[in-house]
């Protein structure tokens, strides 16, 4: 005896033919569109993740700054070139008034990774502090600029 077919099972066989998958044509506007996407969403991504790296540096320095102003009330002096920014958390040899630590973790380096300047007597003050930038270099325009007090 034949199995009867159902009307139910003939409209699922026609439904299963007529799918069908995307063309070629279909698939490289898709990829197109994305790709045009990409190219107008990305630049403005990557300036606005410069400008970010910016403002992080100049917020690091000035907590800097205010750790070496309050160094300074406690110890009477700025650390010298030599102690460095690490005598923010660590306290100097022949220190007595040294009341710190006065940084909450360890001295942070610059959005580049590098370490900031700290120089003593400064050129433009008692300190100088100083983030060379994008390129690491003094001097430089933009994100490769120099960042600090006074600069």
């Amino acid at each position: 005896m034949k199995p009867q077919t159902t009307n139910h099972d003939s409209r699922i066989t026609n439904h299963a033919s007529s799918q069908r998958g995307f063309t070629l044509l279909e698939l490289l506007v898709v990829v197109a569109i994305i790709g045009l996407l990409v190219g107008y969403v990305a630049p403005r991504y990557f300036s606005q993740v410069g400008k970010s790296e910016v403002q992080v540096a100049r917020a690091q320095l000035d907590a800097l700054e205010k750790a070496l102003d309050q160094y300074r009330l406690d110890t009477r002096r700025y650390p010298t070139a030599e102690q460095g920014l690490v005598a923010l958390v660590t306290r100097p040899a022949n220190e007595p008034n040294w009341a710190g630590p006065y940084l909450k973790r360890a001295v942070p380096n610059d959005p580049w990774g590098r370490p900031y300047v700290y120089r003593t007597p400064g050129q433009k003050g008692e300190f100088d502090l100083i983030s060379y930038g994008r390129d690491g270099k003094a001097g430089g325009s933009g994100e490769d600029a120099d960042i600090g007090p006074g600069i």
